[in-house]
């Protein structure tokens, strides 16, 4: 049985399913094993690297394992690839199982399963490493869906933390009445609409459907010369962008953003600076291809910003 160390805090990933059910998991844990409440703070990759590492003892699921996390009283239960060996903190960590499956593991370690767990874990499981070949496949991803659509706090609230709630929950025929209408259209569309930010990174402008699905599709048929697609989108004053590939090409480009995830699906949030779609294709533009001649335009302050910010 895995030891244990009493968390001040639960930290995880604010973007998708796996990150609130890892989340969720890791806080009832810590009441089973501790009799306490440890509080959860969820972030996006951007917010997450700027935090302050101020706890003694802390509970981290889903995000890369680090340098700066290896605390003697710090455990990390992750799954996205690193280089990096622990010699302090606990790492929990393999590459082939979601973050929460790994938390679950923990979970049953201490008598916390359940045949709700068990499911849930899988379709998590099965749509956090996009399992194509798995028979649930598509309705895992509606789970993910979920997330995506209503937010990880949205949802956290609606169900009051019991995650179990999620299973057979009546948004999801929301999810699935949008993939059967919705998807199909939105991927005709997209397909005509891509714009060169570089001769390898492509922008996907999206209307309709599931955006993960409409790009996966893009890259699974070879509707388009780029092996790596970005779609955007704004989330109050910040602009977020969603990276995917098939060749393990995603996480290269999107740490060029100081953002992170997996090879071939991760995510960055923009500077600031970028609050509008249109500026952030053409603050992505100058990023990937510093060397392109860009006529001198209304633009030229912004990215000036948007550089010494960077610095900071």
């Amino acid at each position: 049985m895995t030891e244990l160390l009493k968390p001040e805090v639960v930290i995880t990933h604010e973007s998708d399913l796996d990150g609130l059910l890892s989340g969720v998991l890791l806080q009832r844990l810590a009441r089973k094993v501790f009799n306490a409440d440890a509080p959860l703070e969820a972030y996006h990759y951007n917010q997450w690297k700027q935090r302050d590492l101020r706890e003694r003892a802390a509970w981290v699921a889903d995000f890369t394992f680090e340098p700066r996390l290896d605390k003697p009283e710090w455990m990390l239960v992750d799954h996205h690839v690193t280089d990096v060996a622990p010699k302090y903190a606990r790492l929990v960590h393999d590459v082939n199982k979601a973050a929460a499956t790994l938390c679950y593991e923990l979970c049953r370690e201490h008598g916390l399963g359940s045949p709700a767990l068990d499911r849930l874990v899988h379709l998590n499981n099965v749509a956090d490493l996009f399992l194509e070949d798995d028979p649930d496949f598509v309705i895992a991803g509606d789970y993910a869906s979920l997330v995506k659509t209503y937010q990880f706090w949205n949802l956290h609230a609606l169900i009051g933390g019991e995650i179990e709630r999620l299973l057979e929950h009546p948004l999801l025929e929301v999810m699935a009445t949008k993939r059967r209408i919705e998807d199909p259209l939105g991927f005709e569309w997209s397909k005509n609409n891509i714009t060169e930010l570089c001769p390898t990174v492509g922008y996907v402008d999206t209307v309709v459907g599931n955006n993960n699905l409409v790009v996966h599709q893009l890259l699974e048929k070879k509707a388009t010369k780029y092996p790596v697609l970005v779609t955007l989108f704004r989330r109050g004053n910040l602009v977020f962008a969603s990276f995917r590939s098939r060749d393990g090409e995603a996480l290269k480009v999107a740490e060029k953003f100081q953002g992170g995830g997996h090879a071939n699906a991760a995510g960055a949030i923009l500077p600031k600076s970028v609050r509008y779609i249109p500026d952030a294709v053409e603050y992505l533009k100058q990023v990937l291809s510093p060397k392109r001649d860009v006529p001198l335009n209304s633009l030229e302050s912004l990215f000036a910003g948007i550089e010494a910010e960077q610095k900071k």
